[in-house]
C-alpha cells in the first residue's frame, strides 16, 4: 500500500505503479519457480466493476441501532434512546445523511467508509501489539521432519515470494466466493470472465453465482511498514525491494530474495542465506530495538525521530523498506497451547517489529504462524495469503531435510545501529514496561468437541450463532447482564469495503440465556428459541456482509459532521452509544482448516478479545482479557458449561 494510499487513492492507478517496479523483470529463469501462481484471469480483473458498498438508508439504520440496543438496556434508558435517536433522524441526521451521499458521488472510486477507516486506525495512539496485531498460527507439517525451524521457515520464505512475485505480475487468482463451486469454480468460468472487459467482469461471474472481492488491499501485503508520527501513522511502502528483514535474538539482518534481474533465488540459495543467519554466534541483542514498537506511538514517534538523528536512518529504511519480516525465535512450544498464544500475540517483544505489515513467525520447533499490523487491511487478504503458502509448504516444499545449503548469491548482512544513552534508555523503559503489561493480560482456551460444524448444521442451526450463543450464555452466567458485543464482518465484496460489525446481543439470544439460568423454559421451548437466534443471526450476518450494517453507516455520519467543522449530535455522547460502543465481548472468526489458532487482545480493558473458529471436529476459541478486571480461565469454565447446555438442548 502506497502512502497515497492512506489518504485518499486505493483504486487500481496505485496498483499499476506497483506492478511497474516489477515488470521490468530480465530474463526470467524457470517461470514456473517464479510464481506461485499464474491465474489467466489478471488479479486485478474484476477491481473496476466491482458494485460499491452501499449507504444504508437512514431509517433502517435507526432501526438496527435500536434492536441492537434493546438487550442491553433497561425500559427507561431504551426509551430515553429511541427518543434521542429520533430526534437525530429528524434534524442532524437527516442533512449528514445527505452530505454523505454528496460526498460518496464524488468518490466512486472508493467507498464511502474507506478513508475513514485508515484515519481511525493510523490516528489512534494506542500500542499496536495486543490492542490491535491479531495472530494466526498455522497447522504443524504432519511430516514431523519438516517442522525443524530452517527447513520451514526456508519453505515459507519461498512460497511468500513467488506469492508476491504472482501478484506483482498480476497473475494471482483473484479471490471470489463462489456460491456454487461445481457450475463457477472450473476453467469455464476463467475463460468466460478473463474474455470480458474489466467494465463487465463482475457481472459475467455473478451470472455463475460467483462473487469476486475486493483485491485493493494485497498490495498492502508486501514491502510495507506502519511508521510511527505524532497525532497520525503514515504507511510506507517500497515496490522495488528485494530483501527481507530477519529477526534472531533480537538481532536484525536482511538479505535480497531476488536477484539483480529481479528473479527469485534458488531454494537452495534461500537455505543458504538462513543458515548464515542460524549459525551466527552474535549474542542476543543487549538492547533490542524491537521492544520500541511495542509502546503509544507518540512515545515511539519521539524515539524514532531521535534514533534517525543519531545516524540511524538508513538502517531503518532498510527495516521499512523489506518485503517482510521472518522472525526466527529462540522460543519452543512443545504442543503448550498457552504458550502458542502468548508468542504469537505478544511475546517479550525484543524480537519483534509490530510495525512491519506482517512477520511470519517460526518457533525454535517449527511452530509457525503470521502477526499482522491491521491499518493497511483485514483478514481477507491475509488468510488467502495464509492458506496458499500453507498449502503449497506442506504439499510441495522446495526444500526437504536432505537438502544442501547454496552460499552462492549469499548477501546477509547484520544492521547496526548507533546507540546512546538516551536511545538505551528508551528500549530499558519500553522493556519494562511492556513486561508489566504483558503479565497482566490473561489468555485461555477452549476445545470443545461434543459439538462440530456439520453437527451444527445437522441440527439445523448456524455454527457461528451457536458460538456466539455460547458467549452470550457464559458472560451472563457469571456476570448476570448483558453487554456490548461486536463480531467482525467483512465486506470485501464490494470497493474498497472493509469490516461492518454485525451485533450478536439480540433480543433473542437474551430470551435464550434467561430462559436457560432461570430454569423457566423447557428444553423444547429453549430449542424453539435457539432456532429463532439462528434464523435472526444468519439475517444480520448477511445484512452486514452486505454493507446493510448501521455502526458503519453511524460513524461515517460523525466524521462527516467532523470535517465540515458541525456541531458534534448528542446522539454520539450518549449514555447508551458509548454503552452499545464499549466492546465487552469482542470477537471475530477466520475459519480454515489450516488455522491451528487465531486471536487477539481485548478492545476494552474490562473486555475479553475472543477469536475463534467451528472446525470440522470441534469448537475453539482464544480468550484474553486483563487479570485485573476478568479471568480467562473462569470465562473459558463458563463457555465450556454453556456448550454442554446448548449441546443437550440440540441433541434432546
Amino acid at each position: 500500500m502506497l502512502i497515497r494510499l492512506v489518504s485518499q487513492n486505493v483504486a487500481a492507478g496505485n496498483f499499476i505503479q506497483y506492478r511497474y517496479a516489477s515488470s521490468r523483470i530480465k530474463n526470467v529463469k524457470d517461470v514456473n519457480y517464479q510464481y506461485l501462481q499464474r491465474s489467466k484471469v489478471p488479479t486485478m480483473h474484476f477491481q473496476k466493476s466491482l458494485p460499491r458498498l452501499p449507504i444504508p438508508d437512514l431509517l433502517k439504520t435507526e432501526g438496527r441501532y435500536l434492536n441492537a440496543l434493546r438487550p442491553l438496556l433497561s425500559d427507561v434508558d431504551y426509551e430515553k434512546a429511541v427518543l434521542t435517536m429520533k430526534d437525530f433522524v429528524a434534524n442532524e441526521g437527516k442533512k449528514l445523511q445527505e452530505q454523505l451521499i454528496a460526498k460518496d458521488k464524488n468518490n466512486k472510486h472508493t467507498s464511502y467508509i474507506c478513508d475513514y477507516w485508515f484515519d481511525l486506525y493510523l490516528r489512534d495512539r494506542a500500542a499496536l501489539p495486543i490492542n490491535y496485531n491479531p495472530l494466526l498460527v498455522f497447522q504443524n507439517d504432519t511430516r514431523l521432519e519438516y517442522n525443524n525451524q530452517l527447513i520451514r521457515a526456508t519453505n515459507l520464505l519461498t512460497s511468500a515470494v513467488r506469492f508476491m512475485l504472482s501478484l506483482r505480475e498480476q497473475i494471482l487468482e483473484p479471490e471470489v466466493y463462489h456460491l456454487q463451486p461445481k457450475k463457477s469454480d472450473t476453467p469455464l468460468f476463467r475463460t468466460v470472465t478473463g474474455l470480458l472487459p474489466e467494465s463487465l467482469s463482475w457481472y459475467g461471474a455473478y451470472l455463475f453465482k460467483a462473487f469476486p472481492l475486493d483485491m485493493s488491499q494485497f498490495i498492502g501485503l508486501f514491502s510495507a511498514t506502519r511508521i510511527p508520527q505524532l497525532n497520525k501513522d503514515k504507511i510506507f511502502r517500497d515496490p522495488t525491494s528485494k530483501h527481507v528483514l530477519v529477526q534472531k535474538s533480537g538481532n536484525f539482518y536482511i538479505f535480497d530474495v531476488l536477484d539483480a534481474d529481479g528473479n527469485l533465488l534458488s531454494p537452495t540459495e534461500l537455505l543458504g542465506n538462513l543458515t548464515q543467519i542460524v549459525n551466527d554466534n552474535t549474542p542476543t541483542a543487549e538492547y533490542p530495538l524491537g521492544v520500541l514498537t511495542c509502546q503509544n506511538r507518540d512515545e515511539w514517534a519521539k524515539q524514532r525521530i531521535h534514533l534517525e538523528e543519531t545516524g540511524n536512518g538508513e538502517a531503518l529504511k532498510k527495516i521499512d523498506s523489506a518485503i517482510f519480516n521472518l522472525v526466527l525465535d529462540d522460543e519452543s512450544i512443545n504442543d503448550n497451547k498457552h504458550k502458542i498464544l502468548s508468542e504469537f500475540l505478544h511475546a517479550d517483544g525484543t524480537n519483534r517489529w509490530f510495525d512491519k505489515s506482517f512477520s511470519l513467525i517460526v518457533t525454535k520447533d517449527g511452530v509457525s504462524g503470521i502477526n499482522f499490523e491491521h491499518s493497511w487491511g483485514d483478514g481477507v487478504a491475509v488468510l488467502r495469503f495464509f492458506q496458499d503458502i500453507y498449502k503449497e509448504t506442506t504439499t510441495k516444499p522446495f526444500i526437504h531435510p536432505d537438502s544442501k545449503p547454496s552460499n552462492t548469491n549469499n548477501t546477509v548482512s547484520k544492521l547496526d545501529f548507533k546507540l546512546d544513552d538516551k536511545s538505551k534508555e528508551f528500549v530499558n523503559k519500553a522493556r519494562k514496561e511492556y513486561e508489566d503489561w504483558c503479565n497482566s493480560l490473561s489468555i485461555d482456551y477452549i476445545l470443545y468437541e461434543e459439538l462440530t460444524k456439520e453437527a451444527c448444521k445437522k441440527f439445523k442451526v448456524s455454527p457461528d450463532c451457536i458460538m456466539q450463543l455460547g458467549f452470550q450464555a457464559a458472560y451472563h452466567l457469571l456476570h448476570g447482564k448483558y453487554v456490548g458485543t461486536y463480531e467482525s464482518c467483512s465486506t470485501s465484496a464490494f470497493k474498497h469495503g472493509r469490516t461492518e460489525t454485525m451485533r450478536p446481543c439480540t433480543d433473542r439470544t437474551k430470551a435464550f440465556c434467561d430462559g436457560l439460568h432461570s430454569n423457566k423454559c423447557s428444553k423444547e421451548e429453549l430449542r424453539a428459541i435457539m432456532q429463532e437466534c439462528s434464523t435472526y443471526h444468519s439475517q444480520l450476518v448477511k445484512e452486514a456482509a452486505m454493507g446493510e450494517g448501521f455502526d458503519r453507516h453511524m460513524f461515517a455520519l460523525m466524521k462527516i459532521a467532523e470535517e465540515n467543522n458541525l456541531p458534534r449530535p448528542k446522539l454520539y455522547d450518549s449514555y447508551e452509544y458509548k454503552f452499545l460502543n464499549k466492546s465487552i465481548l469482542s470477537t471475530s472468526t477466520l475459519s480454515s482448516p489450516n488455522v491451528l489458532a487465531g486471536g487477539f487482545g481485548p478492545v476494552a480493558k474490562e473486555g475479553f478479545g475472543i477469536g475463534y473458529s467451528a472446525f470440522a471436529d470441534k469448537l475453539g476459541a482464544a480468550v484474553t482479557s486483563y487479570g485485573a478486571h476478568n479471568d480467562s480461565r473462569q470465562f473459558v469454565e463458563a463457555l465450556h458449561k454453556s456448550f454442554i447446555d446448548i449441546t443437550k438442548i440440540l441433541s434432546g
